[in-house]
């Protein structure tokens, strides 16, 4: 199965926007804190751009603005495209100014997350991991446990999103366990998520760089994350994706 997958970066995100739809910009309009306003922006910009290219559509504002992402009941982000629910699953996940948006066909239960590595108390560990996952980190390289304990961090947050629950459920419920002996050309490895409660695997890969970490996780195996590549800024005619 075929994911792709995009990432931008606030400065990515126009000054204009005649992008977000007529309810985006009331929501925008809502939004109060700064960070929180960004963040949304970015998320909504990323999304938008991410899945225009995965239908082939124009790259201008006018599309951009039919594609609508909303919550589900769940809380999960769905795509709406010129009011109607649109063929399509993302995923949205935003860290330190950045955002990632995973595309996937209709009806694969996917999650992807984007982590920044930092150092994680015992507390948190002992906490919020399985025990079979505190023996990966302790086993860890004293220099390399913070970056291992945030790989499952993130991975358990994708399965969570592909779980449609987020941090509702119990962390502790999914356990991720890792392959580091294999690795494809774009520098993914692949990772394993077990829900505990039935039994349901979720399969997905990981990638380490700038001080960040990628995860992705789905129902169906997909391959490793296909990168889209998109024009800086909106053209001024109806150009197509890069």
């Amino acid at each position: 199965m075929d994911v792709y997958w995009l990432e931008q970066i606030e400065a990515d995100v126009p000054s204009k926007k005649d992008w977000l739809s007529a309810s985006e910009q009331v929501c925008q309009n809502g939004l109060r804190f700064a960070k929180r306003l960004a963040d949304w922006q970015l998320g909504r910009w990323t999304a938008k751009r991410a899945v225009a290219h995965y239908f082939r559509l124009p790259a201008d504002a006018q599309v951009l603005a039919k594609i609508e992402i909303r919550p589900a009941a769940s809380g999960a982000p769905e795509v709406i495209f010129a009011s109607k629910p649109a063929a399509v699953t993302i995923s949205l996940s935003h860290r330190a100014g950045r955002a990632v948006c995973a595309v996937a066909p209709a009806d694969v239960d996917m999650g992807c997350d984007l982590e920044l590595i930092e150092p994680r108390s015992e507390a948190f560990i002992s906490d919020y991991f399985t025990v079979e996952e505190q023996a990966l980190i302790a086993k860890a390289p004293a220099g390399d446990r913070a970056r291992v304990a945030t790989l499952l961090w993130s991975g358990k947050e994708s399965a969570l999103k592909a779980l449609r629950t987020g941090l509702r459920l119990d962390t502790r419920s999914v356990v991720v366990s890792l392959d580091e002996a294999s690795f494809d050309l774009n520098g993914w490895s692949p990772l394993r998520v077990r829900h505990n409660d039935n039994g349901r695997i979720f399969h997905g890969w990981w990638q380490h760089s700038d001080n960040l970490l990628r995860t992705l996780v789905a129902d169906s195996p997909p391959g490793s994350p296909i990168p889209l590549k998109v024009l800086a800024h909106l053209p001024d005619h109806s150009a197509r994706c890069a």
